[in-house]
């Protein structure tokens, strides 16, 4: 196979170098911090940033994106497998491999057949909310290390009400802790951006653990990141489970595209760099495939991570790879004293890495704007009433039946002619538009197809009623790409209806599709013709002359 030469990687430059040293900082925490919040081991999280920043280096398009576990994907996936695998690690294990898998090949499936144009399936105000609403969540599942107190499940309502019922055993020790480790994450993150906060507070988490016996006070570290307990392979799973995973991998494979499609869009329309949406889902799908093989978690392009690298210094794909070297020789070096991070100072990093998301201003304009309010109020609390899971389903799926209700409520403009003109326009907007004689002039102001066919129809008889002089009707359908089997039925009936009554009835401003499927249903006295309205009206009128 050619490499195909617009995938080659440029020569590094020293910003690359330097954004990428400065990348390893923030990435190696958050890494340990999300396998966390996935209930994975510290290495899944390791792992899954090696295959992330390499498969994306290699073949990825954004030279600022940066693929690695995130904290939706960790959350999605400790949902995702908790219930399947009930608490057993070997099967926790092997099914989180079995769901990055899928979703890899989902994602590598999707490059294929060409469906990077599909990146807006799911809607920016359903991200946004949904996001708010996990940052949330994350954020109560944090408290339990905090405060060193056990809680049965992950619903936030539930944590919260049994650590109120276990105030008696808070452990105060791990709190002063975890609050002078976020203090330090956000004072260093606001006055000294440069520096990789996440690495510095850890550094200084381990030191006294080490040096200070926060043990003996009852603080513990994270233990053990055992790397030698890898099996790279294929898991061996049920059929029966395989489908079930393939039904979470769907879900999972919506929300990390998204996202990531979302951060590399954004950097992209900054820079004024080219997008390439079938290659991001290509490589992506590599990185999963990647992290899944050496049992790692499911990767993305975080904006956190990606605005970081951009304000790093980035100038390619180089600073990822020089991030997953540095980071590398990091744990080579330093895995021994990377197992002693105090429990709650890696609580700390994990609010301090999903804080960005919990910003008022990325959800007000919906409600300045009016549109969209119930989408994102109801994705905020479909999360912390329902679970990260079935939350992220119960939007999306709101999110569509808005869309389709709307597409159903369509409208039905009425035109005339404005002034002298060839040029047609709805009647109620402009004072100098005056209607054809005897003939009515309609446009459906939405696409038509199964849900509004019927409507459509029945608005369009009701304004025939209306109008009895009428000989012919002129309905344009540029609004329509494309004409499915309920809209040739309800276009046969109408058909046929004006033939009883003497009407006829011309279809313009015929989309290629359109035109063509509808020559094929032959449909009895109607007048198909691509061009304008002005010349369907003179075609209406040779028919009753």
């Amino acid at each position: 196979m050619k490499w195909p030469a617009d995938w080659a990687l440029e020569r590094p430059t020293g910003r690359d170098v330097l954004a990428g040293l400065s990348l390893a900082g923030l990435l190696l925490p958050e890494a340990v911090a999300y396998a966390g919040i996935g209930n994975m081991p510290p290495q899944a999280g390791l792992v899954a940033l090696f295959a992330g920043l390499l498969a994306y280096g290699l073949l990825g398009a954004s030279r600022f994106a940066v693929v690695s576990a995130t904290s939706s994907s960790a959350a999605l996936l400790a949902a995702a497998v908790g219930s399947l695998s009930l608490g057993h690690l070997d099967w926790r294990m092997s099914l989180s491999a079995g769901l990055v898998g899928l979703t890899g090949a989902m994602f590598v499936l999707g490059a294929l057949a060409r469906l990077g144009v599909a990146s807006a399936f799911v809607a920016k105000p359903v991200v946004r909310g949904y996001t708010f609403g996990l940052a949330l969540v994350i954020i109560i599942r944090q408290l339990p290390s905090w405060l060193a107190v056990s809680t049965v499940g992950s619903d936030p309502l539930s944590v919260i009400r049994q650590l109120v019922a276990a105030r008696s055993s808070w452990h105060l020790p791990s709190l002063l802790v975890g609050l002078l480790a976020l203090v330090a994450l956000f004072g260093l993150g606001r006055r000294m951006r440069w520096l990789p906060a996440g690495l510095i507070v850890m550094g200084a988490g381990i030191a006294a653990q080490m040096g200070w016996g926060l043990a003996q006070h009852g603080v513990h570290p994270i233990g053990l990141i055992a790397f030698d307990q890898i099996s790279p392979g294929v898991p061996q799973l049920a059929w029966a489970q395989w489908l079930r995973l393939g039904e979470l991998a769907f879900a999972m494979v919506l929300i990390l595209y998204a996202e990531s499609y979302t951060s590399i869009r954004s950097l992209a329309l900054r820079h004024g760099d080219p997008v390439a949406p079938d290659r991001d889902l290509l490589a992506l799908g590599a990185a999963n495939l990647l992290s899944s093989v050496f049992q790692g978690m499911p990767v993305g392009a975080g904006y956190s991570a990606s605005v970081a690298n951009e304000a790093a210094g980035a100038r390619s794909r180089w600073a990822g790879l020089v991030a997953a070297a540095t980071v590398a020789v990091m744990i080579w070096l330093l895995l021994p004293w990377v197992a002693q991070t105090p429990v709650p100072v890696l609580a700390a990093v994990v609010v301090w890495a999903v804080s960005h998301t919990l910003r008022w201003e990325v959800l007000a304009p919906y409600f300045v704007w009016q549109r969209d309010r119930l989408v994102v109020a109801a994705a905020v609390l479909a999360v912390l009433v329902l679970g990260v899971l079935d939350g992220l389903l119960v939007s999306i799926g709101l999110s569509l039946f808005l869309t389709l209700k709307e597409l159903a409520d369509v409208r039905l403009a009425v035109l005339g002619r404005l002034k002298d003109s060839h040029d047609f326009v709805e009647q109620d907007l402009y004072p100098d538009v005056h209607p054809e004689p005897d003939i009515l002039v309609v446009r459906p102001e939405a696409p038509m197809f199964f849900w509004n066919a019927e409507r459509l129809m029945t608005l369009l008889q009701r304004r025939l009623s209306q109008q009895p002089q009428v000989k012919a009707v002129v309905l344009s359908l540029e609004e329509s790409p494309d004409l499915d089997g309920s809209c040739i039925e309800a276009l046969r009936e109408l058909s046929l209806q004006l033939i009883r009554s003497g009407q006829y009835l011309v279809i313009a401003r015929l989309k290629s599709k359109s035109y063509a499927v509808l020559q094929r249903a032959h449909l009895p006295g109607a007048v198909l013709t691509v061009l304008s309205i002005d010349e369907a009206v003179a075609l209406a009128r040779k028919q009753f002359a």
